[in-house]
């Protein structure tokens, strides 16, 4: 007989058709489960339903020049996926650059000493990366600037001689500290670019990272400066061989005012590099994104890992490292225009005729994907119709595994006569309190709950299946800690142990009182602590601070057994039995404070009470002598 299997999102379990996976006490849901669980139950691989992702590329025109008067830049352009949800489908997209479209490039050197020993190969890196533009756009134009690092300590030495000449002595070629130069504007002018580049020397900072998100936040904010093409694709190379500032690190120089991201180029120089603090990585790649600026770090091997990093937070960057013949930083470039990209969806809840589109930014050209999901099993109906079925007590139909009941007749198998009652009475009575039914851990079966099995195997139970012995409070990651056994949701500890979850060994020395009492008898002892009544503390509920002071609340008694008199005098011994009383002539023995009260016949009573063991439990001292108050 043939069931409706089941599809759960995420953990992708897959479904069993065969109801003899069932036994008593399952619910009809544990044929979901995975592949190898299925068939270890006995469900036969033909008899597993699991469908699969679906993907059908609906247009996928060429990449090409031309095509039909239009420049085809990416591919395919239309995808229809019909999706499992929480199964992720994968599939490529293809882009090449239209021939001829501009591009600008702009060129950022680390002019800081520790660059000495590159700057030959970041010369010759300029003139390759030109010589790579015009491979692939006709409109190609490149741009120079250099960087240090702010000319304030502790980033640069301030002493004016150094300021001027921040190299070694035996270094004639320096040029003076600088933070962020502009050198030369966007030109497709070659010999222009490689004069400038060749023009360049070493200067010096004192400190490891340099001023690098300085420049390239004022690269990507001065676009009027730098000469950005507002139609062309725009990318930053910038080269060093050390690590950046960031945010926070301007405090080192008392530059406490934070970066506006705004253009402050004066002279070709960026003028407030001493008086405002770096950028942050989230500040340069929003202005990179918003600028549509595409970054290519190339950097010593050293600081590979590091730019690495950056890179994951900088969108549309890459790295690489720089080497004397700079083929791997060219190739970046090229690559960037002819690019393969893998797409990844996964369909997270149920969806029909969804769709969303995927385009490169400032390109016309676009991929849409639809998106539909299979949330239902194609039951097989396969086969002659048996009405009525054995499966179903000869009382019902088979559609899609699932027995349709004649009038009458209800439950899983239809094995249940109502006569002339209602269904909806039948299942009232596994309510409880109006409640799910069966607490949504069974089935009512004639008015009944037919209780499930729990994840571990045993059974949940209770008229309303509301208990289980799965699930009681832990103790060092153990059920009852390893101590009792679970009972309907509660520990049941074992001899020796107690607590919500047997975690305290069965004591009360810690409860005990100088007096060999327990909690003085105003509380009860668990787990060797005091749990006191009332307003009573801890450690063994002596004191109650917020309780009323008994010698106001014990007036009258002390009255009537001082002086048989007061609203008591006629049932003193029953009223006040919680009361030992001792009259005394001259002086006290008992050490608490002396209580000054007010009889009843407005006689100032003088008396001390000690509190005994138990909650209402006194002993009291009464001085014989009473005194009135004297009116002026």
């Amino acid at each position: 007989v043939l069931h409706q299997g089941c599809i759960k999102n995420h953990i992708l379990l897959t479904g069993c058709t065969h109801n003899k996976t069932l036994s008593n006490g399952e619910q009809d849901a544990v044929r979901c489960n995975t592949r190898a669980e299925l068939v270890k139950r006995g469900c036969k691989e033909n008899e597993i339903i699991s469908p699969k992702n679906k993907r059908n590329i609906a247009k996928d025109d060429p990449l090409s020049a031309s095509q039909n008067g239009q420049v085809v830049q990416m591919r395919p352009q239309k995808i229809d996926l019909d999706l499992r949800p929480g199964l992720p489908v994968s599939f490529n997209v293809s882009f090449k650059a239209a021939e001829g479209h501009p591009v600008d490039l702009y060129y950022l050197m680390d002019l800081s000493y520790s660059m000495k020993d590159d700057l030959a190969n970041v010369q010759v890196l300029g003139t390759d990366l030109f010589a790579a533009l015009r491979k692939i756009t006709n409109h190609a134009r490149i741009g120079f600037g250099a960087f240090v690092d702010k000319t304030v300590l502790p980033y640069t030495n301030t002493n004016k001689k150094k300021l001027k000449k921040p190299c070694d002595e035996n270094d004639q070629q320096c040029q003076p500290a600088f933070g962020y130069r502009h050198v030369l504007s966007l030109t497709p002018n070659k010999n222009d670019f490689e004069a400038e580049v060749k023009k360049q020397f070493i200067s010096g900072n004192l400190d490891s990272p340099e001023g690098s998100l300085d420049a390239m936040m004022q690269a990507a904010v001065c676009e009027d400066k730098i000469g950005w093409n507002s139609n062309s694709t725009r990318l930053i190379v910038l080269t060093t061989d050390a690590g950046f500032h960031m945010a926070g690190d301007g405090k080192l120089a008392g530059i406490l005012e934070p970066n506006d991201e705004k253009c402050y180029m004066e002279n070709n120089l960026y003028v407030k590099s001493t008086e405002m603090d770096y950028p942050s990585v989230g500040q340069l790649a929003m202005q990179l994104e918003k600028n549509r600026i595409q970054t290519i770090f190339a950097v010593t091997q050293n600081v590979e890992s590091v730019y690495k990093e950056l890179s994951k937070m900088i969108p549309k960057s890459e790295v690489g490292v720089l080497s004397s013949d700079s083929k791997n930083v060219v190739q970046l470039i090229e690559r960037a225009y002819n690019v393969i990209f893998e797409i990844t969806v996964t369909a997270d809840t149920c969806m029909e005729n969804k769709f969303f589109t995927i385009s490169p930014r400032g390109i016309k050209d676009t991929l849409t994907v639809t998106i539909n999901t299979t949330c239902k099993c194609q039951c097989d109906t396969a086969g002659p119709i048996i009405d009525p079925h054995p499966h179903c007590n000869m009382s019902g139909s088979i559609s899609c595994g699932i027995c349709s009941c004649k009038d009458g007749h209800v439950g899983q198998f239809c094995n249940c006569k109502i006569g002339n009652k209602q269904e909806h009475t039948l299942r009232a009575s596994c309510q409880k309190d109006n409640g799910t039914e069966c607490e949504g851990r069974g089935d009512c079966v004639c008015g009944r709950c037919e209780c499930h099995n729990t994840d571990s195997g045993s059974q949940y139970y209770g008229p309303y299946c509301e208990c289980d012995d799965d699930h009681c409070e832990k103790f060092q990651n153990q059920q009852c800690g390893g101590k009792g056994r679970c009972k309907c949701g509660k520990c049941e500890c074992n001899s020796g142990f107690e607590g919500s979850a047997c975690q305290c060994k069965t004591s009360d020395e810690a409860c005990r009182t100088v007096n060999n009492s327990v909690c003085n008898g105003r509380g009860i002892c668990k787990c060797n602590q005091c749990e006191c009544k009332g307003g009573y503390q801890r450690p063994h509920c002596l004191e109650c601070p917020g309780c009323t002071d008994p010698c106001q609340t014990k007036v009258n008694c002390i009255e009537c057994l001082g002086f048989e008199s007061g609203p008591f005098k006629k049932n003193c011994s029953e009223a006040c039995k919680t009361i030992s009383s001792t009259i005394v002539k001259e002086a006290f023995t008992l050490s608490p404070k002396e209580c000054k009260q007010k009889d009843s016949e407005g006689c100032w009573m003088t008396f001390k009470l000690v509190q005994l063991v138990g909650e209402d439990n006194y002993k009291a001292e009464i001085m014989i002598k009473r005194g009135r108050m004297l009116m002026k």
